[in-house]
């Protein structure tokens, strides 16, 4: 008999365009797993509350997010695709978890400290951020989740949150495990420092020639000329020829050493490159966009399938805390 397949489970939130650092860091990951595991995607629309206050682009950009789920190449026969705001239950499990964390312990949480740190106050749904995050995970039975080096203290909490509560009712949920690709961890920018909307530093996972061209261009670089050796290590353009030249990487990196490589010849080999790779996602996208009420279909049998394991481990749940139903 075969060994049972792993969970799987992670979710990007539907708050602005998918860009590379999603890809190289996450959505790659959920492709080449899609055969090994039990896999259940979604597109994490509460958490994206947090931020978007506009509800026609947050429903925009949930589906924009579904759209570059399937473009990238995940198969609704091997993945449940769902959305967040179909399995009712993760809030109800949010609400119970919160009655077992402390103030002080989320005060911990990095996405709350940087809020503070900004001199911003934040709201009640993003300090709250890691318990509904714990209960996207822990509902699902999660074995495995994939994640950045940055991302680690999610999985952290929700391990500890599923202890506190085996602790405080018995044993109802496994401790879920992250995934870090070692060799990405983190993707850089534009700028070189971390790929985030909120330092707008990013290249869009499906944008437009143009748009590639315009973002490469805008690379600083230092002023040493064509026949000087460079330091790739040291150079924001040759970071991304790291995840785009293919075959020809050793190539770039002894013209750099060797002297002989300027930056606009480097920023033109590396437009080609990325153009290749992005064009074709481009087109897969635009082809599932022509049949949204294909898409809601899939949604739709993801949702009911991510729903079935939910209400079971719900029921489970409210029998170990003493939550009855009176029907």
């Amino acid at each position: 008999m075969a060994d049972k397949k792993k969970i799987l489970l992670s979710g990007i939130k539907s708050s602005g365009r998918m860009h590379i650092g999603n890809y190289f860091g996450a959505l790659r990951q959920f492709v080449e797993m899609q055969d090994d595991h039990e896999n259940y995607v979604f597109v994490a629309n509460y958490h994206s509350m947090t931020t978007v206050r506009d509800p026609k682009l947050l429903e925009q950009q949930t589906i924009d997010i579904v759209l570059d789920y399937l473009a990238v190449g995940l198969d609704p026969k091997k993945v449940n695709l769902y959305l967040q705001s179909d399995v009712p239950e993760v809030t109800e499990l949010t609400w119970i978890f919160n009655c077992l964390v402390t103030v002080p312990y989320l005060q911990r949480a990095h996405s709350y400290k940087d809020m503070i740190a900004k001199k911003k106050e934040p709201n009640a749904g993003l300090f709250d951020y890691p318990v509904l995050m714990a209960a996207d995970i822990l509902i699902q039975d999660t074995d495995v989740v994939p994640v950045g080096r940055d991302q680690k203290q999610h999985i952290e909490y929700a391990r500890d949150i599923a202890e506190k509560f085996n602790a405080a009712y018995g044993e109802v949920f496994k401790l879920p495990e992250p995934i870090i690709l070692e060799e990405v961890e983190t993707i850089k920018g534009l700028d070189g420092r971390k790929m985030s909307k909120s330092y707008g530093n990013t290249i869009p996972l499906f944008a437009t020639d143009d748009e590639i061209k315009k973002a490469v261009m805008s690379i600083p670089t230092d002023s040493k000329a064509v026949e000087e050796p460079k330091d790739p290590q040291e150079c924001n353009v040759f970071y991304f020829h790291k995840l785009f030249a293919g075959d020809d990487l050793e190539k770039i990196e002894k013209r750099y050493r060797e002297g002989g490589m300027g930056y606009k010849e480097s920023k033109e080999i590396l437009i080609e490159n990325m153009t290749a790779f992005i064009g074709p996602l481009r087109k897969n996208r635009e082809e599932f966009a022509k049949d949204t009420d294909h898409v809601m279909n899939i949604l739709k049998d993801g949702g009911n399938n991510a729903r079935v394991r939910a209400k079971e481990k719900l029921a489970l749940v409210r029998k170990h805390s003493g939550i009855i139903k009176a029907n």
